[in-house]
């Protein structure tokens, strides 16, 4: 039996480190996204209430924020998915959301992809590798 000094401790898997992070950067992203709204609504008095684009960017940072600490639970990947759905439907109020939307959409399939390839081969090694993970 392993004493405390010599457990191995679990790692956590690659795919909802890899996709808690997107979503984590995608918050900060519609933060500036919400910040350009506003300046470019200040610029155009008259063409969208503030308050909404503070409503709509908040409820969104809030959503993917929540969503980041989720991905674990069940849907929650499918949940991290329909966001990417929303990111890129900010375009709709700074167009230039359209391209980087679509950059960070490719960001979340790799992290899907790359993260379950990691931890497929992680698994594998800890298969291979009893001695070193008794609780395996």
């Amino acid at each position: 039996m392993s004493t405390p000094a010599t457990a191995v401790r679990r790692k956590r898997p690659a795919r909802l480190q890899f996709t808690s992070t997107m979503l984590l950067l995608e918050a900060f992203l519609v933060l500036f996204v919400t910040l350009v709204a506003h300046g470019l609504a200040v610029a155009d008095p008259g063409s969208v209430p503030l308050g909404a684009i503070w409503a709509v960017g908040g409820a969104l940072m809030l959503t993917l924020i929540v969503l980041s600490r989720l991905v674990a639970w069940p849907g929650g990947l499918v949940a991290g998915s329909v966001a990417q759905v929303l990111l890129v439907a900010t375009g709709f109020a700074v167009p230039m959301m359209f391209v980087v939307g679509a950059i960070f959409v490719v960001m979340w399939v790799v992290a899907l992809r790359l993260g379950g390839r990691i931890d497929r081969e992680r698994a594998e090694w800890v298969a291979a590798h009893p001695e070193e993970y008794p609780e395996g």
